[in-house]
């Protein structure tokens, strides 16, 4: 039986990075399940890669005929942008293991969708000046740096991974990412015993 691996944390707090590693590494076997999201390309992303990138309608078309697993919608300073997951007929659970950055949100919305006992939550930490610091220096590297949708995501963050929603979602385990390495290798222990 497969599982489906969601990462999870504030933004900045290295989910991508111990995404990646997690999947070059190999060992744990799961394959990529690639969100969609109505938001633009960053400089560096491909589409299918990170992120199906997709438009308003074709969003709208995919709920209107029930494949939309979950969805967050956030009201940016460049309008409404959506991330979501869709049933497009590449997930087999019975079969494989898939990883998916997402948010405690989704997450939740996962568990609904295929059973808790189906999903695999690793929320990943790290204090927060030191998030805003890479936050800001990943900015920079944009073409045009949008400092204000930066800052509106590092706020939303807040509420979006308060204390107690974390524990309404039932997820014990959190894996503080202050040395990469170290939080890699605590991930991969607990991921080995539940897949």
């Amino acid at each position: 039986m497969g599982r489906m691996i969601c990462f999870m944390g504030k933004s900045s707090a290295g989910k991508d990075t111990v995404f990646k590693r997690l999947l070059e590494d190999g060992e744990l076997g799961f394959q990529v399940l690639v969100p969609y999201t109505t938001r633009p390309i960053r400089e560096g992303e491909q589409d299918g890669r990170e992120y199906f990138f997709t438009d308003e309608d074709n969003y709208k078309r995919l709920a209107q005929a029930g494949r939309v697993i979950e969805e967050r919608s956030y009201h940016t300073c460049h309008g409404i942008w959506r991330y979501f997951t869709v049933d497009d007929g590449s997930i087999d659970l019975e079969k494989k293991s898939y990883g998916i950055i997402g948010t405690l949100e989704a997450y939740t919305r996962m568990c609904n969708f295929w059973g808790k006992d189906r999903v695999i939550p690793v929320l990943i930490e790290v204090d927060d000046g030191e998030r805003l610091q890479r936050a800001l220096d990943r900015e920079r590297r944009q073409p045009v740096p949008k400092y204000e949708e930066m800052c509106r995501r590092f706020l939303a963050d807040e509420q979006d991974f308060a204390r107690d929603k974390i524990v309404a979602a039932g997820i014990q385990r959190r894996f503080e990412n202050d040395n990469l390495e170290r939080c890699l290798k605590e991930i991969k222990a607990y991921l080995t015993e539940l897949i």
